[in-house]
Parts: structure tokens; sequence; C-alpha cells
């Protein structure tokens, strides 16, 4: 059966005419946000979270944008933006047309990295918006004055900035007027819908999408097909569907958490050799990662300036600066033999990074516990070897029908490791594409990775503890009567980070009073008092602890003291006291240190300067 490799594997939304590698390679954001200030948006309302309060189309739609502004710097920190009113009454734009107002502020580009100021200040847009910008309807009956179409323009010249092969274009536009038009004669209406539909297609032949966030009346839906479905380009199939995935947008906007979003980008290029002489291309894609808080950057006490950090070798023999490469060296047979960076590299490096398979075996083989770390997802690439999709199908399918993994040897940079690829099918329902076809990298363990659970919980010649099955019974009881629904670990947010960034934000734009955070990690008090509930978890501590209430907090606390009198006992050993006035604790490993730090119950972390440091203070030297 002949095959499209392209058709097989490619996503339902991408473009035919852009290589997939191209696409997910964009690393940065370019958006121009496009609100609407005409006087129906000040007048128009919605109900609002508050009681008997109603919020402006308007006030909605820079509430959005301000929350977004505040989490971009988190989430994107690279992106740049611009804020564009259109239908105003003062203009302020390169192009000197009337009805458009950049919004910005000094020290910035129109479009650039939000910074502080330009959050504050817009914060407080609608307290001086009347003033220094004003609202006015810029598409009139009888008149050729066009500020949508001019909005667009403005928009365009702005996203002309940056590459649209490294980089995603956006326009977001805030309106609650469903036909900007309407009010005109026909053959004035017919033209200025041309024009500014030709403006549109303009920016989108030129990588620029523009995503519509339309504000509907409490008693009238915005209706779409009177004029923005043929701007924003949507077939008939997704009109169904758009309004509702809109509601969900705006709500994103503004209840969006402090989070990183990693881009959706290859992380590792791999070559898969399967036989000698027969290789493809593959694009790993890392499918989980920590939430880490940003890097550090050192800023300079006076200009508050970035640091830049400069290294330079200086010679100890003639105390001048080294430009030549430096070498290290290894004594050998009383010798110094020097080596390279390059030749250390070399030495250290294992294997060539490539892929290579070792064979099959039977997906039962697979066990849960076989899984180290997340695995990565692996897609083929013909940009460097061509044919590479067409194998890789063939393998695919040949995989899945068979119930197979691949073994492989994986090494390069990181050290060496046997992984197993797993064959992932594509999932697809009503909305489109669940999961893609590909395969899953899982990191395999080595033999000394894997601890025997009887032999770390047993004693010598002793059986290691069994549950009887009253217990088990009582444990599954509590099991399902604290069963989680539809759990998911991507419903919680790190608790730890949400207060990192909510502080910075606060001394940033110099807010009073920090932002509170919730802890979704915490449990349901109230479920955890219900009375099933109480019960099942009195039943299984009876269960493993009998009638006694302090046996568990006395078992730990037996635990406890027997380790503390191990290393007690392991003490012996040295007169810490001593060494540590002949100052010859520097001598000891740093194992040996921490068997004093273990027995005294004190903190093991740090280098082994600040051990011996912790140690004297705790003698009291």
């Amino acid at each position: 059966m002949e095959l499209d490799p392209d058709d097989v594997f490619r996503d339902e939304d991408e473009d035919p005419e852009n290589e997939f590698f191209q696409e997910k390679e964009a690393s940065k954001e370019f958006i121009v946000y496009l609100i609407d200030a005409s006087p129906k948006m000040f007048s128009s309302t919605c109900p609002s979270e508050e009681e008997d309060k109603q919020e402006s189309h308007f006030h909605i739609a820079v509430s959005c944008i301000a929350q977004s502004l505040k989490t971009h710097i988190i989430n994107r920190s690279n992106d740049e933006i611009a804020i564009c009113f259109f239908n105003t009454r003062e203009k302020k734009n390169l192009q000197d047309l009337n009805g458009v107002y950049v919004f910005n502020v000094p020290e910035r580009d129109c479009i650039d990295r939000p910074t502080a100021r330009l959050i504050k200040e817009f914060d407080l847009i609608e307290e001086s918006f009347d003033k220094d910008i004003g609202s006015q309807t810029g598409i009139v009956s009888d008149s050729r004055e066009n500020s949508l179409y001019s909005a667009l323009w403005v928009a365009q010249a702005l996203l002309r900035k940056g590459s649209s092969k490294t980089a995603d274009k956006r326009m977001f536009l805030f309106t609650n007027e469903d036909d900007p038009f309407g009010n005109m004669r026909i053959s004035v209406k017919e033209d200025m819908t041309r024009t500014t539909l030709q403006r549109a297609k303009d920016a989108q032949d030129l990588g620029i999408s523009i995503e519509l966030l339309p504000l509907s009346q409490p008693d009238k839906q915005f209706n779409i097909t009177l004029f923005y479905k043929d701007l924003i380009g949507l077939n008939s199939d997704e009109l169904t569907e758009f309004m509702p995935s809109v509601g969900q947008k705006l709500e994103d906007m503004k209840d969006q958490l402090k989070k990183r979003v990693l881009a959706k980008r290859i992380a590792k290029r791999i070559t898969f050799v399967i036989c000698d002489g027969l290789s493809i291309e593959l694009n790993g894609y890392a499918l989980l990662r920590p939430a880490i808080p940003g890097s550090i950057t050192w800023l300079d006490s006076t200009t508050n300036l970035p640091v830049k950090v400069e290294r330079s070798y200086i010679c100890t023999d003639t105390g001048a600066i080294m430009q030549d490469p430096i070498q290290r060296i290894q004594p050998y047979k009383n010798q110094n033999i020097m080596f390279t960076v390059e030749e250390l590299s070399q030495v250290k490096r294992i294997s060539t990074g490539h892929l290579r398979l070792l064979g099959f075996k039977p997906l039962s083989c697979l066990k849960d516990y076989h899984n180290l770390k997340p695995s990565t997802f692996l897609y083929p690439s013909d940009k460097e070897v061509i044919g590479s999709t067409r194998a890789f199908i063939a393998l695919h399918r040949s995989m899945i029908q068979l119930e197979r993994f691949a073994v492989a040897f994986y090494g390069g940079t990181t050290p060496p490791r046997l992984v197993a690829l797993v064959a992932q099918d594509e999932i697809e329902s009503d909305g489109g594409q669940v999961e893609p076809p590909g395969m899953n990298m899982i990191y395999l363990p080595y033999a000394n990775d894997i601890r025997d659970i009887d032999e770390l919980h047993s004693k010598p010649g002793v059986a290691a503890p069994r549950a009887s099955e009253d217990q088990l019974k009582k444990a599954s009881a509590l099991m399902r009567r604290l069963e989680l629904k539809d759990f998911s670990v991507c419903q919680f947010a790190n608790p730890a980070l949400q207060r990192h960034y909510a502080i910075l934000q606060a001394i940033a734009l110099d807010e009073n009073e920090v932002s509170e955070t919730r802890d979704e990690t915490l449990p349901d008090e109230e479920g955890m008092n219900r009375p099933a509930v109480v019960k099942a978890i009195e039943n299984f501590r009876q269960s493993i602890y009998g009638d006694d209430p302090d046996e568990e907090s006395d078992s730990g606390a037996k635990e406890k003291s027997r380790k503390r009198k191990a290393g007690n006992a392991d003490d012996g050993k040295y007169d810490y006291i001593e060494l540590a006035k002949t100052g010859k604790l520097k001598d000891l490993t740093v194992v040996e240190l921490k068997t004093y730090l273990t027995a005294n119950n004190l903190p093991l972390g740090g280098k082994k300067e600040v051990l011996i440091n912790r140690i004297l203070t705790h003698i009291g030297k």
C-alpha cells in the first residue's frame, strides 16, 4: 500500500507548505492586543463576579490584558507585546492614522518585552482614558473613515519585527460590535468590507494569525457570521464550537496561574541506527519538565543593569593574562601528561550519542517500575535524512501489530542508558486529535538501580513483615472512601512557586500587599470529616496499631532513638572534642563528619568546611 508520510503524521491544523520542525521551533511570540474603544464598549455591561454589580465590556477587555501581562513575564519572558486602541478620539501611531492609539510608556519600543512600568500604568488606564485618549465611533455612515482597517494596518506594521520562521505573530482583537459596517450604504459597506478583509488576508499571508475575542451582550449573542467569520477565516464546521471556546479563553486570561509555560519545541535531534547502513532521523520532545523558578540575573547595584561575568586566567609565575587555551595535567609515572579540553571531552564520551537498536521484546516484559524518569516523545523528520518518516511508519505499525517494544542503547552527553521504544497509536475524538502517533523513549534501569524491598525492610534471617488479610481489607476500604474522581496532576499548582512569583510581582509593581496564594494541595478537611471516611480511617488504624492510640507515635520515637544510639556507637571511633581542639577535624572524611552530625541531630547539608564549622559551633569552639 502506498503511504504518504506527510499525511499520516501531519497534525490537522498544520499548514502543508510549512515543515513540521519549523512550526515547533518557534521560540518567541510577538503579540498585538487590539481593543475596541468605541462608546458601545463602555455602555454595554455584563454581570461581574461581585453581586449586584455590572462591568463594562471595555473593563473586561482591559482586565484580561492586564492579568495576561502580569503572567506573561513568567510564562514567556522573551515575548514582545504591543497594546493598541482603535475607535479613539486621539491618535498615536507611526502611520499617523486617525482613530488608532498605540499605548506605551517611555524608554520602551512600541512592541517590546513587558515592563513593570507598562503594567502599572496600564492597570490605571480606565481612570485616565477619557482624558488622555478618549472614545468615539470611528466607523460612521457616509464616511470613509475606517478605524478597524487602520488598526489592522498599524498592528501589521508593528509585527514586521522578527522573522515568522523563528517567532509566532498574533493579533488579539477585543470588540462587542459584530457588524462594524452595518449602518452604511450598501456600496460603501461593500467597499469597506472588501478592503478590511483584504488587509486581514495580507496580514495572514505574512504569517500573522488573527484571534477574535468577541464580547456578547447579556440578552444578545455576538453574531460572528455577519462579518468576522470571513476576517479570521472560520469554516462553517467551526462556527458551532467557536463561541464556547472564546468564553473559555477569556476565563483563562483572567484566571491564569503564575506558571512557566515551556515552549513545545524540539528538545533534541536523534539519529536512530536500525542496523549498519540504515539510519533514520528523529526529533525528541520533552513531555514533562520540572517547574522551577527562573534563573537568577545579577544586577549592578548602581545602574540596575545586568552584570556581565568575564573570566581571565593569569599565569602564577609571570602574572600575565594567558591567551592560549587552558590545558589539564594528569601526573603519571613522574611525568605530567597534558590534555586539552577537547581531548578530555573525547575521553569521557562513551558513545557517539546515536540511538542504536538492539532488538525487540513483548510489551508484557515492560513493567511500570522500569520507568526511571519522564519519557521522551520521538517523531520522525525528513529534514536531514530523506525517507525517515516512511521507515518510521513501517516500524511503528509493525510494533503495534505484533505488540512489541524496541530495546535500544542511547548515550550522549548524559550517562548512557538502555531505553525502551514503545509505539503509541493515534487517538482521536470528535474534537480532533487527542494523542499523536509516535514512540515514547522510556529510560530503563540497570540491575543495581532496582532494590529488593524484602532485603531493605527485613533483618538477616527474619522474614519481612506481611500485612494480614484483615489489614488489607481495611486498607482497601479506606482507599475506596478516599478515591479522587477525575484526578490529574495538571489540576494543581505548586504553592511555593505561586508564592514566589506573587512576591516578585509585588516588588516589581510596588504593591502594598502580596496577592493571596491558594494552596490546592492541602487535604479537603470537610471531606475528610465525613462519618464514613472517619470510620474507614479509624478501622484501618485499629487494624495496624490496635486499641493503643499512642502506639504509632511511640514506634516512631523508638525508631529515632534506635538510629541515635547507632550513631553514638559509631561516634566512639574518634574523640571529636580533642580533634576540634587540635584542629584536626579537617583530616576526617565527609562521611565521618556526618556521623557526628547524625548522632547529635544536626543538619547534614553543605560542603566539608560547612560541616566542620557546624561541629565546632556545637562543641562550643
